[in-house]
């Protein structure tokens, strides 16, 4: 089954009311299309979106630390405690170095909560898949945002992205990110190897959010 992460950010369409709103709209996208949804809201918004929607909500960071003084840390016992699923990890937003991903990465695993590691080339993605969580995101930072998607701008980053890590771990699932907006960008993602793929803006600022949506996976059909 296709995958689509919907990273919230911190957008205001994307926030409190709005956020939970966007979350209603995955949900059924998940089910009328059998496409799996994550969604990755703020922090703040985790637990009232999972107790509303079923489908998996994962944080946007979590910190390798664990109960005690470490004010202004998110960690896994509390996004846990919130409904969240999972994770990313070391999005380009909020990178971190490669020993505090082993640390958040075990962090995540101590409460059972799936990760996504994004990367940001293929050596970086070799090192994340070493570390064997449940995806890496490989996603260039310069096509953030840019409208471009990485799979037509430099589709070799993903396909050797995906021949590095299952090379290294091949449970590890690859997902591909960065300027991800139409349905043929998602089909080209997959034909380069990748499970599914890592969107934000493209949706998010979206006139009509439903729709951006549907005609992204009704697209790469």
């Amino acid at each position: 089954m296709t995958i689509i992460v919907l990273n919230f950010k911190t957008y205001r369409e994307s926030t409190g009311s709005e956020a939970l709103r966007l979350a209603e709209i995955c949900e059924d996208i998940a089910r009328d299309y059998s496409v799996q949804m994550i969604v990755a809201p703020q922090t703040a918004d985790i637990h009232a979106i999972s107790q509303k929607v079923k489908i998996p909500v994962y944080a946007q960071h979590v910190d390798g630390v664990g109960y005690g003084g470490f004010t202004g840390h998110v960690t896994a016992a509390s996004i846990k405690a919130a409904g969240a699923r999972g994770s990313l990890i070391n999005h380009s937003e909020r990178r971190i170095k490669l020993a505090d991903m082993e640390a958040s990465l075990s962090a995540c695993r101590d409460f059972a909560l799936a990760s996504i590691i994004c990367t940001n080339n293929v050596a970086t993605t070799r090192a994340a898949a070493a570390l064997e969580p449940d995806y890496v995101a490989v996603e260039p930072p310069e096509l953030i945002g840019s409208g471009i998607p990485v799979s037509k701008a430099n589709p070799s980053v993903v396909s050797d992205s995906v021949s590095a890590v299952k090379k290294i771990a091949p449970r590890v699932g690859v997902l591909c990110g960065a300027g991800i907006t139409h349905g043929e960008d998602l089909r080209s993602a997959l034909d380069l190897g990748s499970e599914g793929v890592l969107l934000a803006s493209g949706i998010i600022k979206a006139k009509d959010q439903r729709q951006a949506l549907e005609d992204l996976v009704t697209g790469a059909k």
